[in-house]
C-alpha cells in the first residue's frame, strides 16, 4: 500500500465517515454504535446490537478495515482470537446494501462455515477515499 500522506489521511478520515454511518444507516444502527479511525491502518466498527444463536451470550459487530475489507464477529475479550462468521469477498469498499446484505445472511445461516478472505487490491487512501464517495458523498 502506498504511504499514508497527510492529506490522504484527511480525505480518508472523511470519506470513511460519511461510508460507515451510510452503512450504520442502511443497517438501522445509531450513530452512537459507530466508531471508526485513520492512523497507520484505517478500521471502522458497527455495534449491530444482535446475538446469534451459536454465541447467545456475545453482541455480534461489524468490523471493517483497510486491509481486510468487511467481516461480521463476535465481541471478543482483547486477548481473545477473533471470531469471523462471515467476510465479504472482493472489494474493500462495496456498497451498504451489499454490506446489510452480508450481515443479513451471517445471521440467518445456521452452520458454522469457513469465511473467505477479501479479494480486494490493497489501495492508498485517496484511492480508497474515491472508493467511499461513490458510495456516500
Amino acid at each position: 500500500m502506498a504511504a499514508a500522506t497527510s492529506e490522504g489521511t484527511y480525505l480518508l478520515a472523511g470519506a470513511l465517515e460519511r461510508y460507515v454511518l451510510k452503512v450504520a444507516e442502511v443497517l438501522n444502527v445509531p450513530r452512537d454504535g459507530v466508531s471508526f479511525e485513520v492512523t497507520d491502518t484505517a478500521t471502522a466498527y458497527i455495534a449491530l446490537g444482535c446475538r446469534t444463536v451459536a454465541h447467545p451470550d456475545r453482541d455480534v459487530m461489524l468490523v471493517w478495515s483497510a486491509t481486510q475489507g468487511w467481516a461480521v464477529s463476535i465481541e471478543t475479550d482483547p486477548a481473545e482470537p477473533l471470531i469471523v462468521l462471515a467476510r465479504l469477498s472482493g472489494d474493500i469498499v462495496q456498497a451498504p446494501e451489499a454490506v446489510a446484505g452480508l450481515v443479513t445472511e451471517s445471521m440467518t445461516c445456521l452452520g458454522a462455515r469457513r469465511p473467505s478472505a477479501a479479494g480486494g487490491q490493497l489501495m492508498g487512501w485517496s484511492d480508497l477515499a474515491e472508493c467511499m464517495d461513490r458510495y456516500a458523498p
